[in-house]
C-alpha cells in the first residue's frame, strides 16, 4: 500500500461556542435580583500555518480529522465561560489549500497562515434578554456551531532548481554528489518517489550567493501527463524552480531520444514549464559510451548548454553547480511584496454577516429557508424552550422570513425547515 506524501484530504471542525445560561441573582437582602446568566466562551479556530522543517504531507495519512476545542458554559453572576483554545496545523512550505466552498491559500513562505475554520460565538446568557416588561427571562443562547469543511491539500516543492530527467538518468546520485542530502539510491526504476531536497554549495566558492536549494524530482515517463507513471504527482513539482537541471544517461545509445521524450512530456503538460532556463546535464561519464553521448547531445541540441558530469568521479559537478548558480544570478528578481505589519501574511473568508436568504420549494408541501444569518439563529435557539422558540419565531417574523413562505406559496399544514428545525406552518 502507497502512502501519498504530497496530497492530502483532511477534515477539520472549529470549536463550537459556549452555551448561554440561564441564572438569576440570589442574594440574602437583595430582593427581585434580576437575570445574571453569563455568555458562553467563543469556540477554537483552526489554522493552518507553514513551518520550516517540514517537507511532506505524510503527517495527514496518519491523521485525517483536526477538531478544535469548544467554547465553555457561561455561569451564574455574570461569568463568561471559557474560551476554546485555536488549533494550529503545521503543513510544509509550498502547501495549497482548497476547499470546496471556495477557500483557496497558497502557503509558499515560513510563517504564512490560513483559517480554515472558524470557531463559533458563545451563546448569550439570559441578561441579554432582560426587557422593561420581560425583567426575569428564560432565554439562553446555545453556542454557534464551529465552522467544518473538507480541505485538500497539494505540496509542490520549493527550490531554486529542479533535477528532472527519466528514471535511472542519475539525479539522485547527483544530488547526493552536490549536498548532504542522501536518499535512497539503486538500479531500479522508481527508485525516487518523492521530491528530495537539498541544499547545494558550489565547492571552494563561499558566500551565500552560491548557495542554492536544488530538488530532485522522481523520473518521468512517457505519457506522465496524461497520469501514466506517477503523473501529475511528478510534474507539480517542477512547477516552482525557476531553473531545470535536466539529467541524461549519456551513456545509452538512445540518449538524445530519452531527452526528447522529457521535455514532450514538459511542453504537453504546461508550456510555462517548458519555457523555463534549463542546463542540460550529460550524466555517467565514467561508463562506457559515456563522453561518445555526450557529444552526440550537444549536436543534436546547439541551442542548449550542454554540460557532463559523473556522480562516480565528481567529474564536471561543480562546473554544473557554478552554471546554476550563473544562470541564477542573470534571473529577473522577482518584485517583493509588502510584508504586513504582523510579519506573517493570513488568508481568510471575509466573514459572512448578510442577512439574505432564500425560500425553496423542496418538494410538494414542504419549504427550506436557506441563509447564514437565519440558520446560525435556529442553531442559536434552545428548541426545547417554549421563551427560546417564541423569541425565536418574532426574530423570523421581524426579518421577513415568514413573509417570505408566504409569498412562496406556503399553506396551513405544509412542512417548513431553517437549519435543523423543522416545524409545521400554522395560522
Amino acid at each position: 500500500m502507497s502512502i501519498d506524501i504530497d496530497e492530502a484530504r483532511i477534515w477539520v471542525k472549529a470549536g463550537d461556542g459556549g452555551n448561554g445560561v440561564v441564572s438569576f441573582r440570589r442574594e440574602k437582602f437583595v430582593p427581585f435580583g434580576g437575570p445574571d446568566g453569563g455568555d458562553g466562551g467563543r469556540g477554537g479556530s483552526i489554522y493552518l500555518v507553514a513551518r520550516a522543517g517540514i517537507s511532506t504531507l505524510l503527517e495527514f495519512a496518519r491523521r485525517r480529522h483536526f477538531p478544535a476545542e469548544s467554547g465553555g458554559p457561561g455561569r451564574g453572576a455574570r461569568q463568561h465561560g471559557k474560551a476554546g483554545e485555536d488549533l494550529i496545523v503545521a503543513v510544509p512550505p509550498g502547501t495549497q489549500v482548497r476547499a470546496e466552498d471556495g477557500l483557496s491559500a497558497d502557503l509558499v513562505h515560513v510563517g504564512d497562515t490560513v483559517m480554515v475554520a472558524r470557531g463559533g460565538r458563545g451563546g448569550l446568557g439570559n441578561t441579554h434578554f432582560a426587557t422593561s416588561t420581560q425583567r426575569a427571562p428564560r432565554i439562553a443562547q446555545k453556542g454557534e456551531p464551529g465552522e467544518e469543511r473538507s480541505l485538500e491539500l497539494e505540496l509542490k516543492t520549493i527550490a531554486h532548481a529542479a533535477l528532472i530527467g527519466e528514471p535511472n538518468a542519475g539525479k539522485s546520485s547527483l544530488l547526493a554528489a552536490s549536498s548532504a542530502a542522501r536518499p535512497r539510491i539503486g538500479d531500479y526504476p522508481f527508485t525516487t518517489l518523492s521530491p528530495n531536497l537539498g541544499v547545494a554549495e558550489v565547492p571552494g566558492v563561499p558566500g551565500e550567493e552560491n548557495i542554492f536549494v536544488l530538488a530532485d524530482v522522481p523520473g518521468l515517463i512517457a505519457g506522465a501527463h496524461t497520469g501514466l507513471g506517477l503523473g501529475h504527482r511528478f510534474l507539480r513539482h517542477v512547477e516552482r524552480a525557476p531553473i531545470l537541471v535536466h539529467v541524461v544517461d549519456a551513456s545509452r545509445p538512445d540518449a538524445v531520444d530519452a531527452y526528447l521524450t522529457v521535455r514532450a512530456e514538459l511542453e504537453a503538460y504546461k508550456a510555462e514549464v517548458a519555457d523555463k532556463p534549463e542546463i542540460v546535464a550529460a550524466n555517467k561519464l565514467d561508463l562506457p559510451g559515456g563522453r561518445e553521448g555526450l557529444e552526440r547531445l550537444r549536436q543534436a541540441l546547439p541551442g542548449r548548454r550542454v554540460m557532463g558530469t559523473s556522480t562516480v568521479t565528481n567529474e564536471g559537478v561543480a562546473a554544473l553547480l557554478q552554471a546554476v548558480v550563473d544562470l541564477l544570478a542573470e534571473l529577473p528578481k522577482p518584485a517583493a511584496a509588502p510584508a504586513p505589519q504582523s510579519g506573517v501574511r493570513v488568508y481568510r473568508l471575509a466573514p459572512d454577516e448578510d442577512g439574505g436568504f432564500q425560500v425553496e420549494a423542496a418538494e410538494e408541501g414542504v419549504y427550506r429557508v436557506r441563509g447564514r444569518r437565519v440558520e446560525r439563529m435556529v442553531a442559536m435557539t434552545d428548541l426545547a424552550s417554549e421563551e427560546g422558540t417564541a423569541y425565536l419565531q418574532k426574530q423570523l417574523e421581524r426579518l421577513g422570513v415568514f413573509e417570505a413562505l408566504g409569498r412562496a406559496g406556503v399553506e396551513v399544514g405544509d412542512t417548513v425547515h431553517i437549519g435543523a428545525w423543522e416545524t409545521e406552518w400554522g395560522v
